[in-house]
């Protein structure tokens, strides 16, 4: 049987503190203090330390609640990888959590532990998405958790605040393994934005595309890297959520927020090609991630939903044609959450092809089965609509089925209205009560009008 969601939240919740803590003091020893600066009209801290050549600072990051509790509590944190180890094993063997191939996990610790990620670049891909497990208390399907990537981004514009810089990648990624090697690139052989190790895991580093769309790599001073630029990554990892990676004692990373994770998949589904296994992917992603948060997180499901439909017509259109690519569920859900009526999804209709009707004694309606992009929808009419609108009146249940058949066509218009024009009530389902059959008729004749000039 699954552990409840909650243990399984409560349990990594505690781990990502413990992960917080001891790379934040590795990253800081105790013989230095911290310093803040003023940059473009925000705060920045650096921990500053004496060597026998002057004063050296290293990057902390932006000013934040959670970064000045840190700092405040700095020389009280411990190392207690016994304990993170323990921690992390309970989440995988006990609560089934997913786990990266093990060359993956060993690249992705040692590239932490060069303060990769504390120097504000985001673990984005397969690798972040299952992190989402345990921060959501989800199972998540192993189909989707397969990976041979890691995927590593940061803005261009970073070296603006810090000053520090990792070694070389290269150079860093041939500690861990010497088999790792430059991939060249299309644009030239002066650019390197991959790296790949003998019969072993892929590194590949991404930035925000800005301006005209380009394919030439961009660098990054603070990471001493190329970086392929990808419209629409922007908005993925902007406000980035800590978590950790279940590999060892945890590897301590920046992932995007799941819920942007989940948009972005929907926006960048429709840029791939019809019938590529990625595109399959991101949208399983995706739904999985929806049907989640929905439940969840609504209230920053609906903001970022917000967000990127707000950017304007390509943006939209976009996000709208993933959202036919949901299934039923998952798309009333999503409607749901940020308030939408269906009908602002490309192409989608009630469709009612003369199905069989049968009463349902428990629900007292009469219900029938339509279709919606493929997906089936349960549609009913109460009994108290039939006696009100449709001559149902004292009559068994074989007199409402035949009221329901000498009205149907009309009974299927206003089905077809509430499901389209109005707000979610239900999910894969369409009901119509009495109360409704007026003001849908209202509806309908406004519009008759309009159509037909």
């Amino acid at each position: 049987m699954p552990a409840p969601a909650l243990v399984v939240q409560t349990t990594y919740a505690e781990l990502l503190e413990r992960c917080a803590a001891v790379s934040f003091d590795e990253a800081f020893p105790e013989d230095g203090g911290f310093i803040s600066k003023e940059i473009k009209g925000r705060t920045y801290w650096y921990f500053q330390t004496a060597t026998s050549t002057g004063r050296v600072q290293r990057y902390a990051g932006p000013e934040s609640p959670e970064l000045l509790s840190r700092i405040a509590s700095h020389k009280k944190a411990r190392d207690d990888e016994r304990e993170r180890r323990a921690l992390v094993s309970t989440l995988t063997r006990s609560f089934g959590n997913p786990i990266p191939i093990p060359r993956i996990g060993d690249v992705l610790m040692a590239i932490a532990g060069a303060g990769v990620f504390r120097l504000d670049s985001v673990l984005v891909g397969t690798v972040a998405y299952q992190t989402y497990s345990p921060m959501l208390g989800l199972r998540f399907s192993s189909a989707l958790l397969q990976t041979a990537d890691i995927d590593i981004a940061q803005f261009t514009n970073v070296s603006i605040a810090v000053a520090e810089r990792t070694p070389p990648m290269l150079q860093l990624l041939q500690s861990i393994d010497a088999s790792f090697r430059e991939l060249p690139h299309l644009a030239g052989h002066q650019f390197t934005a991959s790296y790949q190790a003998a019969g072993g895991p892929r590194v590949d580093f991404l930035t925000p595309n800005v301006g005209p769309d380009t394919d030439t790599p961009q660098n990054l001073p603070v990471l001493q890297t190329d970086a392929q630029p990808l419209r629409f990554l922007d908005f993925l990892i902007k406000d980035p959520e800590n978590a950790v990676v279940l590999h060892g004692p945890g590897i301590y990373v920046r992932v995007p927020a799941p819920e942007r994770y989940a948009i972005h998949k929907l926006i960048i589904s429709q840029r791939r090609p019809v019938g590529v296994a990625k595109q399959d992917k991101d949208i399983q992603q995706a739904q999985f991630l929806i049907e989640a948060l929905s439940e969840r997180r609504p209230r920053e499901l609906k903001l970022v939903w917000e967000e990127a439909f707000e950017r304007g017509p390509k943006w939209r259109m976009l996000l709208l044609e993933g959202t036919t690519h949901l299934s039923g569920r998952s798309r009333d859900l999503l409607l749901k959450t940020i308030g939408r009526p269906r009908d602002i999804v490309p192409r989608l209709d009630l469709m009612l092809n003369n199905p069989p009707v049968r009463y349902d004694f428990d629900r007292d309606v009469v219900a029938f089965e339509g279709e919606a992009l493929g997906s089936p929808v349960k549609c009913a009419v109460s009994r108290e609509a039939l006696e009100d609108h449709f001559g149902g009146n004292d009559l068994d249940r074989r007199g409402r089925l035949e009221a329901f058949q000498k009205s149907r066509s009309t009974i299927e218009r206003l089905l077809r209205a509430k499901y389209l024009h109005w707000p979610i009530e239900e999910v894969e389902a369409i009901l119509l009560k009495t109360m409704d059959v007026e003001t849908l008729q209202q509806e309908l004749n406004e519009d008759a009008p309009r159509q037909s000039t």
